[in-house]
């Protein structure tokens, strides 16, 4: 039986899973608290990371405000926008 997480967390279930798995805090939170009619559709029509550019992949990293981005690589880059 899973933790109860409060309020915030719809799926405790499901988040403690995501946890086990080595997903952080925020992004195993996003996930439990999706609804479960939209969790299996795909999102946007943006292209895979590899395919970015450096300069795209920073821009993104900007707006999400990863902190040491300034330092990464294309790979890092790409690494830490997939686990935010």
């Amino acid at each position: 039986m899973a933790k109860n997480h409060g309020p915030h967390i719809k799926d405790d279930d499901q988040y403690e899973a995501l946890k086990r798995q080595g997903y952080s805090k925020e992004k195993a939170a996003r996930i439990a608290n999706t609804p479960k009619k939209k969790a299996g559709q795909k999102g946007g029509k943006h292209k895979k990371y590899e395919e970015w550019t450096k300069k795209e992949l920073y821009g993104k990293a900007k707006e999400i405000d990863i902190e040491g981005r300034s330092k990464m690589s294309k790979d890092q880059l790409i690494k830490a926008l997939r686990n935010h």
